[in-house]
């Protein structure tokens, strides 16, 4: 399935088993139960992998409190630098099949998949900067006489990892990478509908050198393996990122303990086209912001806001796009949509279809599932898009994860910007417009973590990423996300 045959497999997608990996070993459930993961673009089974449960979550975690107390605690910033320093070197060596596994695992084309390269390879090595940038301060205090005092940062401990399937690399290494800087240990549990790539991640990393312990990959389901992890007494930090009901129930189990959370949750994000935006650059990138990997993306600007003396004429050109995208299976490289995750997404995302047509809003374009020749054994949505649509319609207020557009007309900034924020959600969102005045003004009256100006899909590893309102709280990547994995420790010293 890979582009150059003479690219070795390490761990080739054949159908056949791959255990999880837990204190350097690659081992089975306790139980000897399995789960099957399949390639969405056309059903075909591509391994199967333990279905880990409490029991393999408890000696998971338990090898990664050894291993923090064990030779990776005395283990110097520059040492863990140049480790992985080592682990981006691999990455880049075996992207390739990193990008395949990816696209077979969950469908986002292999064009996007590769492109992603040095985005994660980035955040390897921004990670790498960081291990030697952590400090503490000397602070002048009130005490009467001679009292010095300081502060230190130390790890957190163990941190308890559980990432979706829609982006299985990047999303495993925005946990793993600040975890290797700080000096904690992990235990990662990826979504049931895409393991694959954490585990060939857990081979590199063992080839890199991560001692035994440090890095622990459980799979499984979240009803089992991720509710353990998060209830699990030894665990010291949680981060999630997923769906916002799960979060929740994360954030009531994580009372045990208790435990430090981070949090990246779902969004409904809306995107303000101005009369005086650059129509030419506007109507891809929009559409690409909620088409992007079948719209299975949480900072999806679903919820497209335009402004009426353009509404008509930027719709017309956005269904015309939206016509011209080419579907199928993400392997091919010309494709540029690919499948949804699972049947079970699927028949979510046609509901919501279902429910925009029954709550009266007008489908310009797609709204159907294709099963023509050789899309029939997978899963595809055409790109869609309604219009008409009122801002207390159902497709309107739910995160739909799908490729799905609600367009909404409006008639003055101070209007938009009301309504944009009327959600329950506040992880990105974004406007374009040629006046950098109106611009800034948009921006920063927006309730959101991101918001991108004449663009969309902006990330950086040095820029942080997180949410407001329901979206969650904590934030991945930048100097934040490291600030997340330590612990202060005030040190005063009476010299008198």
């Amino acid at each position: 399935m890979l582009a150059d045959a003479t690219i070795p497999l390490r761990k080739p997608i054949d159908g056949g088993h791959r255990p999880m990996f837990i204190d350097g070993q690659w081992v089975e459930s306790l139980s000897g139960e399995r789960l099957e993961t399949r390639n969405p673009a056309n059903g075909r089974l591509l391994a199967t992998v333990p279905s880990g449960t409490k029991e393999d979550v408890d000696r998971a975690v338990k090898a990664a409190r050894r291993a923090f107390h064990g030779p990776w605690s005395r283990m110097k910033p520059f040492e863990r630098q140049a480790l992985l320093l080592r682990i981006a070197d691999l990455f880049e060596k075996h992207w390739e099949e990193i990008s395949a596994s990816d696209t077979q695992d969950m469908g986002l084309p292999i064009s996007r998949t590769r492109a992603n390269r040095l985005r994660v390879v980035g955040m390897l090595r921004y990670y790498a900067g960081m291990a030697t940038a952590i400090t503490g301060d000397t602070i002048r205090n009130s005490i009467p006489g001679d009292v010095f005092s300081m502060t230190v940062r130390e790890p957190v401990g163990v941190v308890g990892a559980i990432i979706p399937w829609n982006a299985p690399t990047a999303s495993s290494i925005w946990k793993i990478g600040p975890a290797l800087a700080t000096g904690c240990t992990i235990v990662l549990k990826p979504s049931e509908d895409a393991p694959l790539t954490p585990l060939l991640i857990a081979d590199i990393m063992a080839e890199a050198g991560v001692p035994d312990g440090v890095v622990n990959i459980v799979t499984g389901t979240g009803a089992s393996a991720g509710a353990a992890l998060a209830e699990h007494p030894d665990v010291n930090k949680l981060v999630f990122t997923g769906s916002t009901l799960t979060g929740q129930a994360i954030v009531r189990a994580s009372a045990i303990g208790p435990k430090r959370v981070s949090l990246e949750l779902g969004g409904k994000s809306p995107l303000i086209i101005c009369a005086d935006a650059d129509l030419d650059k506007a109507v891809p990138i929009a559409a690409m912001a909620v088409y992007a990997h079948s719209g299975q993306i949480c900072i999806a600007g679903s919820r497209l806001f335009v402004e009426a003396p353009i509404h008509d004429e930027f719709v017309q050109r956005l269904v015309a796009f939206s016509k011209g995208l080419r579907i199928g299976d993400g392997m091919q490289a010309d494709t540029q949509i690919g499948p949804v995750v699972s049947r079970r997404q699927l028949d979510k995302i046609m509901g919501y279809i279902e429910q925009g047509r029954e709550g009266g809003a007008q489908l310009m374009t797609g709204g159907r599932q294709l099963t023509d020749a050789d899309l029939a054994a997978g899963h595809f949505v055409e790109p869609t898009i309604f219009t008409d649509v009122e801002d207390d319609m159902v497709i309107a207020r739910e995160e739909i994860f799908g490729p799905v557009i609600s367009a909404l007309r409006f008639e003055e900034v101070g209007d938009v910007i009301a309504r944009a924020n009327d959600t329950p959600y506040g992880l990105a969102a974004g406007v374009f417009t040629r006046d950098i005045g109106k611009a800034h003004r948009i921006a920063s009256a927006l309730q959101a973590g991101s918001v991108f100006v004449n663009g969309y899909h902006l990330l950086d590893p040095a820029v942080p990423f997180g949410g407001y309102k329901s979206s969650g709280y904590g934030r991945e990547g930048g100097a934040e996300q490291i600030d997340g994995y330590l612990n202060t420790k005030a040190i005063w010293i009476d010299t008198n």
